[in-house]
């Protein structure tokens, strides 16, 4: 019992400097404090509790989770107000850190951890930025720093020292592959420079999901953002994630294979109108034409980085994540789809897919069904009906009548 009552002591002391602080809307007394050995789950304002106060209520009225103005956040076996100001939100507990798949953002100056949709956002430094302030170019010495990088604060520098090895300094050559680290990049801060590349990559597709070039920082003097020069294998750009080139101009000399460049609407990437484009001594369009070497076409007059309907800069009809297509599945196809003016996007889960000339949902979300797959709560579709949720003074349970649609137990039932 002697670490137990350290450790009362301890929680005492960190909530007296807590409601100092202004952290918590509650203090806990020592009486609540010594509480925590008789809980099995959590201790809320000295009673015991199986949970705290979830961050959603049921609301009958509405047929949805709404947040409850009554929520309390687990800390350790307590139920608070408030977490203390140097710990995170997750859901309903206070953690020290977000997990891996999820990042911290900061909601009415709580720090909460919300999921990522695709790879959790990190900040790397550039070439000449940071910790790779004396490096010259991405070379197998510093590749392993871009790893998971989604935002590059600096410049990208792609030399034949990089790529073939700088053995002055003891710098073998880079292995193709692991360029590939560069997938995840979806900004640049300043410049990207690409001088040399491997013989047996054709594309740039590793900057696939590249979609900013900010131009911060601009290469010599002659303010350029983007340069690709002198790389005889490269036959497309693939920079098909690429909406935005911030500031500085594009300079695309001396690539004798590259084709689909003279497409692309380059002023449409551009944020200023003194942003300018030099573009010579490229493989001919005409040679590019004869090889096939053409926009899909899917594509708008915008143009295309290279061949395929998904390296489109825009649609000419409809688009389907990264992909132009002529229509959505609106009635057909293995996942139903609604047209949100020219972007197809998938019908909710919920939805029972629909056959013939019917079709499968309105709109997004679960209310926008056309029939439910499975039950029908007020508007929405669900899985099952609610089956103990915390509403705002009860639990809530419904059954499923014979049509499917959920209703409530009646008034006298405790536990459904």
């Amino acid at each position: 019992m002697g670490g137990g009552v350290a450790e009362e002591q301890k929680f005492e002391r960190r909530e007296k400097d807590s409601e100092a602080d202004g952290d918590y809307e509650e203090t806990l007394t020592t009486r609540q404090i010594k509480s925590w050995h008789a809980c099995t789950n959590f201790n809320n304002s000295g009673a015991c509790v199986t949970q705290c106060p979830q961050p959603f209520v049921y609301n009958p009225t509405s047929f949805q989770l709404e947040p409850n103005p009554k929520a309390k956040y687990t800390y350790g076996a307590f139920c608070v107000k408030k977490c203390p100001h140097n710990f995170v939100v997750d859901h309903s507990s206070c953690v020290r850190a977000c997990p891996s798949n999820k990042m911290e953002v900061e909601e009415n100056r709580i720090k909460m951890c919300m999921p990522c949709t695709d790879i959790c956002p990190k900040v790397c430094d550039g070439i000449g930025t940071g910790s790779l302030q004396t490096a010259q170019t991405v070379d197998a010495s510093n590749i392993d720093k871009f790893v998971n990088c989604t935002k590059i604060n600096g410049n990208l520098i792609f030399l034949i020292t990089g790529i073939k090895g700088d053995m002055y300094h003891g710098i073998g050559p880079l292995d193709p592959e692991r360029l590939n680290v560069f997938r995840t990049v979806r900004e640049i801060t300043g410049y990207l420079n690409i001088q040399s590349w491997p013989e047996n990559m054709t594309d740039l597709t590793v900057f696939s999901n590249l979609a900013t070039i900010g131009g911060r920082s601009l290469y010599s003097g002659s303010g350029i953002s983007l340069l690709i020069l002198k790389q005889r294998w490269i036959s497309s750009l693939h920079f098909q994630s690429l909406n935005e080139i911030s500031a500085g101009n594009v300079y695309i000399l001396n690539n004798t294979r590259l084709c689909f460049y003279n497409t692309v609407n380059w002023t449409s990437l551009f944020r200023a109108s003194s942003q300018k484009v030099l573009i010579r001594n490229n493989r001919d369009p005409k040679e590019c034409t004869q090889q096939r070497m053409v926009c899909d076409r899917m594509c708008s007059d915008d143009g295309c980085w290279g061949p395929g309907s998904d390296q489109c800069l825009s649609c000419r009809f409809f688009k389907r994540g990264r992909t132009c297509v002529k229509s959505c599945n609106l009635f057909d196809g293995e996942a139903r789809e609604f047209a949100n003016g020219s972007v197809c996007l998938e019908c909710d889960s919920q939805c029972e897919k629909m056959d013939g000339n019917s079709l499968t949902c309105l709109g997004p979300g679960p209310d926008q069904c056309v029939k439910c797959l499975h039950f029908k709560d007020g508007p929405n579709c669900v899985e099952k009906c609610p089956d103990g949720l915390q509403g705002a003074n009860s639990f809530i349970f419904k059954y499923a009548k014979a049509n499917n649609e959920c209703h409530p137990c009646h008034a006298n039932c405790t536990q459904g």
